[in-house]
């Protein structure tokens, strides 16, 4: 059974900066693609950033820029280095392997002066 156990949420100023990261106990850890969502309070859950096993990378419209998605295959590891934090990125942040259906418990990013 895979987990994925995230960390590194918390509070932070408008501006700010936090780094997330995931803790995968997938075997064959590197053939999955691996995919960061949020979902804020009454809003649906939202795909956020994804990583292929080669490394390419995805972002949604509202993050590009800010946000980078990197792995780690040798720690299996994934991480989310979030800069420029906006009240709006505020939300539950959970990690994911589509393919397998597996989700995290989530991490509380709160962006709030």
């Amino acid at each position: 059974q895979v987990q994925l156990v995230e960390s590194g949420g918390g509070l932070v100023q408008p501006g700010g900066s936090l780094r997330l990261s995931c803790a995968a106990s997938a075997r064959m850890f590197t053939i999955y693609p691996m995919n960061w969502y949020r979902q804020a309070p009454g809003k649906q859950r939202e795909l956020v950033a994804t990583i292929t096993s080669g490394g390419t990378t995805n972002y949604a419209e509202s993050v590009k820029g800010r946000f980078t998605i990197s792995r780690d295959n040798a720690k299996k590891m994934v991480y989310l280095q979030m800069i420029s934090l906006k009240a709006e990125d505020t939300a539950v942040y959970y990690c994911n392997i589509r393919s397998l259906d597996a989700w995290g418990q989530g991490t509380q990013v709160t962006v709030s002066s």
